[in-house]
């Protein structure tokens, strides 16, 4: 792990991974990347890797193409998927150039190979990156069509031996409805995996929340939009919802 300066907190967790959807990176824009926020988030990245946190990341595609939506509109489903995976390729070359920017040492790992653009995933090579403090960015979701990259998350998070999985939303935590839409809402500061699925929260997908269940991997759902919101987290502060068994 990296060194850890003497002003910084104790982190709550030591090995992380953060998941976020490709729709984070557009800013205020309905498509694309937003340069300036995908550096925003990158530089809560950093603060976090500052702290002496090994971090993993998984970014979703759906800024750029969504298999779903492609194979709703008729598209082969398959073919739909695979092109999703490589929208999160894109994603992550976009986080890895702003982390470079900042002076974070990041490795693009992709599950479907693509040597002259990224690393292929070999378990024991990502599990060495992070103990040297490198960020590691998992693209490509698993590699198979049919999968989200919720589930691709859980998969690599349970792979690297991380102790917790953090989701970055727009809003705070996990509610019985949306926020955005029901004043009435009521947060929950932490639910458990079976009331999550039984309650149908789309927290993630259930593949996903299954898989965090059986392998008693803890999910903490938080703003990414708020500043500092990630590294307060991990030094005990601020407001999230904590999925657990």
């Amino acid at each position: 792990m990296s060194d850890v300066s003497a002003n910084q907190p104790t982190p709550a967790y030591g090995r992380v991974l953060l998941k976020i959807s490709g729709e984070a990176l557009m800013g205020d824009q309905g498509y694309g990347l937003h340069p300036p926020t995908v550096e925003r988030i990158a530089r809560e990245v950093k603060a976090v890797r500052d702290m002496g946190v090994e971090i993993c990341m998984v970014i979703g595609g759906g800024n750029i193409f969504r298999g779903l939506q492609g194979s709703a509109q008729g598209m082969e489903r398959t073919t739909a998927d695979y092109m999703g995976m490589l929208a999160t390729v894109m994603n992550a070359l976009a986080m890895q150039s702003a982390l470079e920017g900042l002076g974070v040492f990041c490795r693009v790992i992709t599950a479907i190979r693509m040597d002259e653009v990224a690393e292929p995933y070999i378990r024991r090579r990502a599990v060495r990156h992070l103990e040297k403090g490198r960020v590691i960015i998992f693209a490509a979701g698993t590699g198979n069509p049919y999968f989200t990259t919720d589930t691709a998350a859980t998969l690599r998070a349970n792979e690297m031996a991380c102790e917790a999985i953090f989701k970055g939303t727009k809003v705070d935590g996990v509610y019985d409805k949306d926020p955005l839409r029901h004043a009435d809402a009521k947060r929950y500061d932490d639910i458990t995996y079976d009331d999550v699925l039984l309650k149908n929260l789309k927290v993630m997908d259930a593949s996903a929340i299954a898989l965090a269940r059986d392998n008693d991997l803890p999910i903490i759902v938080f703003s990414l939009d708020e500043p500092g919101g990630f590294r307060g987290i991990l030094a005990g502060q601020g407001t999230y919802t904590i999925v657990h068994g």
